[in-house]
């Protein structure tokens, strides 16, 4: 994942199949796919549903992480 690469090591970056990992999905109320959260501390603070490019991945984190 090209925004993986350059978000590391401030941020990690992690797929889930939720597919495959259904619980998972229920309980962050992931509806539709992709979609992307942000935690900070064990903690939501963003969502963003909808494709993204690597570079709006890596903007849209940098905006949303505090500090």
């Amino acid at each position: 994942m090209q925004a993986a690469a350059q978000l590391e090591p401030r941020v990690r970056v992690a797929k889930v199949d939720t597919e495959a990992q259904q619980a998972l999905g229920s309980r962050y109320q992931i509806r539709s796919i992709p979609t992307l959260a942000l935690f900070v501390n064990g903690f939501e603070v963003a969502r963003q549903a909808g494709a993204m490019s690597a570079s709006d991945i890596v903007r849209w984190t940098q905006q949303n992480i505090p500090g």
